[in-house]
């Protein structure tokens, strides 16, 4: 970025016109005390396919989405090259039949020829509408389909890399979506030139234009020797028992990654619950990495699905699967 480039960026950031703003979520109301209790469901719901297919190396980043009667997946897979995005479906949740491979990172435009996926899906104003991360240093994009097979991609991003020197200058990936009030929050992973990944949160009417929130990052790296002391990732929010709550990933030194929790009134002010365990891999399919959560609440249950695999590593080649569990309310 030239100099001036720069300067004109830190303008924008500091007037907050069009793309910079305050605010929080709708008040989540009285918080009620609880804690959970985390019931995983033994071995993966949705595995890797065979070699040479599109998901054989890793299948990851589901986002489920509950539609006329079915269950959605629009998830991640990878063949050792490419990252795609793509569909199963499911009357359970739990077991579920591949249909088709769906978005691909086309080379000829900004998303480049490595990556369109870790994406997050809602039904809203009759569409499925799919914020997807796409190009080497990451951005968000938005897909959108009527019935979840015929997809057309915006043709540039949603969601840019911030200005020069700034939390998410190096990268904005990992969207998780939600819609509060008329209004949706789009909560992220931003990367600084120090490589540190943290959590922001953004806002839009329409889910094309974002503001982002004046004073991201709005939750921090754990503390030395912690689980998330490396990096953070992958949340996905929700509103229940008078609090928004927040499932995300967390990296310690050893690249092992784990599912912490989160707590807020607002949406933006987040502290580090102990309401539920730190959610780890208790199997050999995911005993180094659990990741990747997305949340559905269906009849009084907090039903989690997320990634797991068998190598300790950021990104990918874990031998990724897809597996499931409740995050049961206990009695007070």
């Amino acid at each position: 970025m030239s100099r001036a480039a720069g300067l004109v960026c830190a303008a924008v950031l500091s007037s907050g016109c069009g793309r910079y703003a305050d605010f929080t979520l709708p008040p989540a109301g009285p918080p009620e005390h609880v804690s959970f209790r985390w019931e995983p469901r033994p071995g993966p719901v949705l595995a890797r396919s065979m070699p040479g297919e599109w998901d054989s190396v890793d299948a990851l980043n589901p986002s489920v989405v509950r539609r006329g009667g079915r269950l959605f997946n629009f998830y991640s897979g990878y063949d050792g090259r490419t990252w795609r995005t793509g569909l199963a479906t499911s009357g359970d949740g739990l077991v579920w039949q591949k249909l088709a491979r769906l978005l691909t990172p086309d080379p000829k435009t900004w998303e480049g020829g490595y990556i369109a996926a870790n994406g997050s899906t809602l039904w809203w104003e009759g569409h499925f509408r799919t914020w997807y991360q796409a190009g080497r240093a990451p951005r968000i994009g938005l897909a959108m389909s009527a019935d979840g097979s015929t997809w057309q991609k915006r043709a540039a991003p949603v969601l840019e890399v911030g200005p020069r020197g700034s939390w998410d200058e190096r990268g904005a990936a990992d969207p998780y979506v939600v819609e509060a009030g008329g209004t949706l929050y789009l909560y992220y992973l931003g990367q600084d030139r120090a490589r540190r990944q943290r959590l922001g949160v953004a806002r839009s009417r329409d889910g094309v234009t974002w503001e982002k929130l004046r004073t991201n990052p709005i939750f921090e790296l754990g503390s030395l020797g912690s689980f998330d002391e490396i990096g953070l990732g992958e949340p996905a929010v929700w509103l229940s028992h008078g609090s928004y709550w927040m499932l995300y990933t967390g990296r310690d030194r050893g690249e092992h990654r784990r599912i912490g929790l989160a707590r807020s009134q607002d949406g933006v002010r987040w502290q580090r619950s102990s309401e539920a365990p730190l959610i780890s891999g208790t199997e050999p399919w995911n005993a180094k990495v659990v990741c990747d959560p997305t949340v559905l609440l269906e009849a009084g249950e907090i039903r989690v699905w997320y990634g797991g695999g068998d190598v300790a590593h950021p990104a990918e080649n874990i031998h990724g699967q897809i597996g499931y569990g409740v995050l049961r309310a206990a009695a007070p």
